[in-house]
């Protein structure tokens, strides 16, 4: 059967991701070079629109933060209520001495030593996600590198392989090898002569020798980019690579995600973190808004809108008092379902789009142990290791590197991985955790203490790791990107970018701007400035 210029790309890519398709239709000469996107907040402060105009926010995390950032800046007066005693949301770092305190009444208390530390949510930030990454810069955050993949990590699916782990470079390398050969066969007997000119079968062949590590007769029979069975040294000390796997065991594995993981767009490198826990960036934020704006420990009772703006009751925790503030406007970035649970006069089709959100679970178990997975046996650091099962995967740290111990997770997993681990205990979960890092790293699991495990749908004032929209299409969605009169609402939700700081800012920008010109539209004509 004919197999036409674009899917014979599209096959590459499948086969071996992303780079293996770019590279593919560079040699094809179909790409052209794309530039990468910068963004910047927006400038409402030229305006100075909005003096004397007052803003209440409902949540402290980074979205919440941010809008009271760029208004502040713009003269408008905020307030926002918190009802944690931290800042940050779903940006959340567990230190030694941290309760983890669940919606069941169920309460765990880091053991960690000093210095260590689980980013119970947000954990990476991305180099492309430049609002983010500019309010680091703006705030003083110092970023050090995460080393998000590594070609030392392993991939395991207990039912293949014997149940032993294939390192990732062989995993990758192999199929890269076994692929290209097919492909430089198929060309060689005319299978795609319809659609590949003779030069472009030439170049192909070409690539595909290089790119699969071919001999000259285009077999693949092995390569030192998939491992070595002996390493170089001195005098007569040659290294040798590994004999390559079967095709059939890489299809077998069954871990295609894991392999091709490092393609998505949001995991590629270079990737960062904040030095110490990513709670710095809100501590940030924090510190530069001060106590006046921000009131922790303040849990919203009440919304109504009055005929001036809004009323928003709230329970002081500290004061155990009710008390009540009014503004012009309001931004809410509570998770929604948590805002459907508060009384609040939301318009009908509001109220119902909040009240049937769906919200994904997301679950972390976190273990401190020697760093095994660093000597010279794994030789692993930084990256995710992958496996078959509920689980998902095991995610070495990258500070700290050749220190005596670290926080390694044995499970982040979400969607249907995480209602898996939901019909275990709590124990279960984490023993369960214990033997699949066991079974990668055989004679470390004994060697793992002071678990730590955090389920979102169970994190009080958040019900969710994020949205679970059916497609970027949701009426719901687009609704709710309105304001509902003075109200307006911003987070995770309302963003394309997903479960990341960088969407939940990019809908705090969109709704401050429109916020902002709500409030121009309602000054009077001999009030407003030329801009």
């Amino acid at each position: 059967m004919p197999v036409s210029r674009r899917n014979f790309i599209h096959a590459i890519g499948a086969a071996g991701g992303y780079s293996a398709a770019f590279t593919a239709m560079q040699a094809l000469g179909l790409l052209t070079p794309s530039t990468a996107f910068a963004g910047a907040p927006p400038d409402l402060a030229k305006g100075g629109g909005g003096k004397g105009a007052k803003v209440v926010i409902l949540g402290a995390g980074v979205a919440g933060m941010a809008a009271a950032w760029e208004l502040g800046k713009a003269g408008y007066d905020c307030t926002i209520l918190e009802a944690r005693a931290r800042t940050g949301g779903r940006v959340w770092t567990v230190r030694k001495d941290d309760a983890i305190e669940m919606t069941d009444g169920s309460r765990q208390v880091c053991q960690f030593d000093e210095g260590q530390y689980m980013n119970a949510g947000a954990a990476r930030l991305p180099s492309h996600h430049q609002i983010v990454l500019g309010y680091c810069r703006e705030l003083g955050v110092e970023l050090e590198v995460e080393v998000n993949s590594s070609r030392s990590a392993l991939l395991l699916n207990p039912e293949a392989n014997g149940g032993k782990p294939i390192q990732m470079r062989t995993a990758i390398n192999d199929t890269r090898g076994h692929v290209s050969e097919l492909l430089a066969k198929a060309i060689n007997t005319g299978a795609l002569d319809q659609d590949l000119t003779p030069q472009d079968k030439e170049r192909m062949v070409a690539f595909l020798k290089t790119y699969g590590d071919l001999s000259p007769d285009l077999f693949y029979k092995g390569s030192e980019r998939a491992g070595l069975k002996t390493e170089p040294g001195a005098g007569r000390e040659v290294g040798t690579p590994h004999d390559p796997l079967d095709m059939s065991v890489l299809l077998d594995e069954n871990l295609w995600n894991g392999v091709l993981f490092e393609e998505v767009i949001d995991m590629q490198a270079t990737m960062f973190q904040p030095k110490g826990g990513m709670d710095a960036i809100p501590h940030a934020f924090a510190k530069a808004l001060g106590p006046r704006i921000i009131k922790r420990r303040c849990e919203v009772r009440q919304i109504r809108k009055t005929g001036k703006g809004v009323k928003v009751v709230y329970r002081d925790m500290v004061a155990k008092a009710d008390m009540t503030i009014e503004a012009d406007y309001c931004i809410s970035t509570i998770p929604l379902p948590v805002l459907a649970k508060i009384d609040a006069d939301f318009s009908p089709a509001y109220k119902a789009a909040i009240a049937r959100t769906p919200y994904r679970d997301s679950i972390k178990i976190a273990w401190q142990a020697p760093r095994f997975w660093e000597g010279p046996k794994y030789q692993i650091y930084g990256g995710l290791s992958f496996v078959k099962g509920p689980s998902n995967m095991v995610w070495y740290p990258s500070y700290g590197l050749h220190s005596k111990t670290g926080v390694i997770l044995g499970c982040y997993t979400g969607g249907p991985g995480a209602a898996e681990m939901m019909k275990m205990s709590r124990p279960a979960q984490i023993e369960h955790t214990r033997k699949v890092i066991e079974a990668m790293h055989p004679g470390c699991g004994q060697l793992l203490e002071k678990p730590l495990q955090v389920q979102w749908a169970a994190v009080p004032h958040t019900l969710g790791i994020g949205v679970g929209w059916a497609s970027d299409d949701e009426p719901d969605y687009h609704l709710l990107g309105q304001p509902d009169g003075p109200i307006h609402f911003a987070g995770e939700y309302l963003s394309h970018v997903g479960a990341w700081q960088e969407g939940a800012i990019r809908a705090a920008h969109r709704a401050i701007v429109m916020l902002d010109a709500q409030h121009r539209k309602a000054q009077p004509v001999t009030a407003q400035r030329v801009i």
